[in-house]
């Protein structure tokens, strides 16, 4: 497969487009491939894996993850290799940055919420970083090829860190979409910033707690919301990475039978 990543970036994409598809496939696969296992995990298939514990310790998998990150990134360095050995190291890069994202929510959250509702801001990392491989590969990085390409190197800078500001905020408040998207459209970016939290965001929890009404219509909007495009996605969600079997984080739960990994 990377033998026609590499044909594909040699004849058709550029050498540094190959190396960002290289890493877009090896983020994509290894992610399916990680759901796969953790479902037949969960599902206590017999023939199947089970989890890494020695000694009682669970190795979650974003530990394979970012050790496959550092590695990659010091033979990158290291070697400043070209071609296939690049598009290679992108791949595993990719593949590693799959392992780690696929439990950005424990990172979050700094708790085990892979199968509760809370586990799918993983799935949602996992779409907005392949997504913006997928559109940086098709139109190029943020801000390249348009009017704002032609200001001066002050002018684009300024923008672009306002516009990231904007963006990551809209992140913090759960807006994962939202904050993507506007990496590239700066007034989407504004909109997510400036529009209310979603009432599960570290936004809605550190800023929402001493104003239940803002808090009440956070949930309220929520509701809303999970009746009409949050619905399809929750649905996708469930047939890409399984369904939350698990109560929110925090919640009372029979939880002696934890998630397989």
């Amino acid at each position: 497969m990377v033998v026609a990543v590499s044909a594909l970036g040699e004849s058709s994409l550029g050498e540094a487009r190959a190396e960002l598809l290289g890493f877009t496939l090896g983020l994509l696969l290894t992610f399916l491939a990680v759901r796969v296992n953790t479902r037949l995990i969960r599902a206590k298939v017999s023939w199947w894996f089970h989890d890494i514990t020695p000694g009682g310790t669970h190795i979650h998998h974003m530990v394979f993850g970012v050790i496959i990150m550092v590695v990659t990134g010091l033979l990158t360095f290291a070697l400043r290799p070209a071609g296939l050995t690049l598009q290679l190291l992108a791949f595993f890069f990719g593949a590693g940055v799959a392992l780690t994202l696929d439990e950005f929510a424990l990172i979050l959250h700094l708790e085990d919420v892979y199968w509760t509702e809370e586990g799918r801001i993983s799935v949602d990392a996992i779409v907005v970083v392949a997504a913006a491989g997928t559109l940086t590969l098709v139109t190029g990085p943020p801000l390249i090829g348009t009017d704002l390409g032609r200001s001066s190197v002050w002018e684009l800078t300024t923008i672009a860190l306002l516009n990231l500001a904007f963006a990551l905020i809209a992140i913090v408040k759960g807006k994962l979409w939202t904050g993507f998207v506007g990496t590239w459209v700066p007034v989407v970016a504004l909109v997510g910033a400036v529009r209310l939290a979603r009432p599960n965001s570290p936004w809605a929890r550190a800023r929402y707690g001493g104003t239940p009404q803002k808090m009440e219509h956070a949930r309220a909007r929520e509701a809303r919301r999970r009746g009409r495009p949050g619905g399809f996605r929750d649905r996708l969600y469930d047939v890409i990475a399984g369904k939350p079997s698990l109560p929110a984080a925090g919640a009372p739960a029979e939880d002696a039978d934890r998630r397989g990994e």
